[in-house]
């Protein structure tokens, strides 16, 4: 009986520290598997060549960031930024669409912490109801938070911006017209979003005047309270390009959201020359995306 009772107290003494320690760790086995199965699910940035996938709609890029994951619930959590482009990169070549604009940004390195939609416009005016198809198309393929869907483009794409904010301001959460215009005789959706309408005053491909008709028309109707215009004096039409890579123009459109009481513009965030003039500086030349064609 005296051995068996040391053999018990050997037992109680040897389990007793790692009893104790099991009882002063607060985080329960689930909680630690959680933590490890999270590390796991971290995702890279991704750009993926989405060809005939909306039938009737665009080709397009689309670019999904650090950390998304679409089984994940805070995939809904990722705004969506749409870029359009210009005349020049029309057709039915991909890659062209990668030579300038948001899409060029990313690859350059430039942290832009959002979903990415850069369709091709095979040569036509922008249509509307092509982007609507392709953004319901996402709402499966690639969560994201619609009430914060954000437009920018230039020339072509800066008249498709205006069209697409006079046709879906519902939306919309903000969006930034770079020397455009519209197509649309009714305008009346665009005094219902935020919208930023930039145009050089040297621009000899898309004269200011057709970005100066929508403001004066806006105004005229008293439709200008979400309005924000700016004409860069002796820019050309190619110098509205640099936008797209500056971390400003971001932070402006991301701050906006459809939920918004009264749906405010944001007049606080400022272009300056000097953004204008190092908006191809400041990150590295090459990111590190993985990009499948």
């Amino acid at each position: 009986m005296k051995m068996k009772g040391k053999i018990v107290l050997l037992f109680l003494m040897c389990a007793l520290p790692f009893y104790a320690g099991a009882q002063t760790n607060n985080t329960p086995a689930s909680d630690s598997l959680k933590t490890v199965s999270d590390a796991k699910k971290k995702t890279a940035p991704l750009l993926r060549a989405m060809k005939n996938k909306v039938a009737g709609s665009y080709n397009f890029w689309l670019y999904t960031p650090e950390g998304y994951d679409k089984q994940d619930t805070t995939a809904k959590e990722f705004p969506l930024v749409v870029f359009l482009h210009g005349r020049s990169l029309c057709g039915k070549d991909l890659e062209k669409v990668r030579r300038y604009g948001t899409i060029d940004a990313l690859e350059r390195g430039r942290k832009i912490p959002a979903v990415v939609l850069a369709p091709q416009n095979p040569g036509e005016t922008w249509n509307p109801k092509k982007l609507c198809a392709i953004l319901d198309y996402l709402k499966e393929e690639c969560p994201y938070d619609t009430t914060r869907v954000y437009v920018l483009g230039m020339s072509l794409g800066g008249y498709g911006t205006m069209d697409f904010v006079a046709d879906c301001p519902d939306r919309v959460a903000a969006a930034i017209a770079l020397c455009g215009g519209t197509t649309k005789k009714d305008i009346t959706g665009m005094g219902e979003v935020p919208l930023w309408i930039i145009h050089g005053t040297a621009d000899k491909r898309v004269s200011v005047k057709a970005s100066q008709v929508v403001v004066n028309e806006l105004e005229e109707k008293h439709l200008n309270s979400r309005l924000r215009y700016e004409w860069i004096i002796g820019a050309s039409h190619s110098y509205l390009a640099r936008y797209f890579y500056m971390e400003k123009v971001y932070e402006w459109l991301f701050i906006h959201s459809t939920k918004d009481e009264g749906r405010p513009v944001n007049t606080e965030i400022n272009i300056s020359k000097e953004d204008q003039t190092s908006a191809y500086t400041g990150w590295s030349k090459k990111a590190n995306i993985k990009t499948i064609r």
